[in-house]
């Protein structure tokens, strides 16, 4: 009888809630404005020419590679950064190899790291979601050949200092350390200049090698839809990466639209500039509320609701508002993710609050423990 791996066979399964996604989305933290209208006049003039061929990844990458600022051997475009983590573990993972995670933290790291039949070593957070640098330093071995680290972290909103994350790719050097960007937008703070990007040092350039940096055009872009995100590393490292990818993997609609998007920075940056705004609105409301939340630097926030998490969410549901129960994550029981977006969709969202924390006693019964 026909059966797949061990590792696939114990791997738990991840299942986000995408069906019944009627309303106003701030669940899965996308963009609630959408993508550049030059992105949409683009997808209107493709021709059925374009669709006929196999796309082409080379051009992109090379103007994405140089709005990053690299080379484009140092980069390479990715079906969003789910796929970039999975390239990864296929290029340095081998079974019995260990994947580090400070959780709570994306589920995929783990996900695909266990698919290559890696032991995954999770390190705790401390309670205010600091991240546990220190923790995880101790937990290194000669096995350890994977580092996963989101900054800003998902679900919490905290953010990592790079000196931080230089130090660890530094004191692993046999581990691939992959910093995830994804809500880079709403932070500001990358690695790419540090690491990729010439340093030079009595006339020779020196760079991370083992240290990767991933970002998605899903959250600020506002094209989730279109599954398109880029890895970039040394250039070396990166050839062996691009052995185990297809060199379809991205579709024409995406590589077609993705320079628009580029280009129309203005678009992207009076939509950041809403989220930043609201964001600070959005947890100075829930602090008047005296609901616990956790300062945040990417597009939500993550408040605790309490043992009332399920009806939290359902009574928001009810109003036409989607949120994210992250019940289930480690140290987040009882909390509840709120994508930030427009400032009217921020109104919404915040009279909705309003409506929900006084139906449910709320108000009265948590005590606002907001953290840096």
């Amino acid at each position: 009888m026909l059966e797949a791996r061990e590792a696939v066979r114990h791997l738990r399964a991840y299942r986000p809630p995408l069906a019944g996604r009627t309303g106003l989305r701030l669940d899965f933290s996308e963009s609630t404005v959408g993508c550049s209208p030059r992105v949409l006049a683009r997808l209107r003039s493709l021709d059925s020419e374009l669709l006929a061929r196999y796309p082409e990844r080379a051009p992109v990458e090379k103007e994405v590679a140089g709005f990053l600022g690299l080379d484009p051997a140092q980069v390479l475009l990715t079906n969003g950064i789910d796929e970039a983590i999975h390239l990864l573990c296929s290029t340095y993972l081998d079974p019995g190899d260990e994947a580090l995670i400070a959780v709570p933290t994306f589920a995929m790291y783990a996900i695909f790291a266990q698919a290559e039949g890696a032991r995954v070593v999770e390190v705790r957070a401390s309670d205010n979601f600091t991240f546990p640098a220190q923790d995880l330093l101790a937990q290194l071995s000669p096995r350890t050949r994977l580092i996963a680290v989101a900054n800003p972290n998902n679900p919490t909103g905290a953010a990592v200092a790079g000196d931080v994350l230089i130090q660890i790719a530094q004191a692993a050097p046999q581990a691939a350390l992959l910093v995830d960007e994804a809500y880079f937008e709403f932070h500001g703070e990358t690695l790419i200049d540090r690491a990729f990007i010439g340093q030079t040092f009595l006339g020779q350039t020196r760079q991370i090698e083992n240290l990767f940096v991933a970002r998605t055009f899903s959250k600020a872009y506002g094209l989730a839809g279109l599954r398109i995100g880029v890895l970039a590393g040394q250039a070396r490292q990166m050839a062996m990466v691009r052995r185990v990818a297809s060199q379809y993997n991205v579709n024409a609609a995406a590589l077609a639209v993705l320079p628009e998007a580029l280009q129309d920075q203005e678009y992207v940056g009076r939509y950041v500039a809403q989220v930043l705004s609201n964001r600070e609105r959005l947890q100075q409301e829930l602090g008047n509320l005296g609901l616990h939340y956790w300062t945040s630097h990417a597009n939500f926030v993550l408040v605790r609701v309490g043992p009332v998490h399920a009806e939290f969410v359902q009574a928001l549901r009810d109003r036409g508002i989607l949120v994210r129960d992250r019940h289930s994550d480690p140290g987040c029981e009882g909390c509840v993710r709120l994508t930030v977006g427009s400032d009217e969709h921020a109104q919404t969202l915040i009279g909705a609050l309003r409506d929900v924390v006084e139906k449910l006693g709320l108000r009265n019964g948590l005590r606002n423990e907001a953290r840096a």
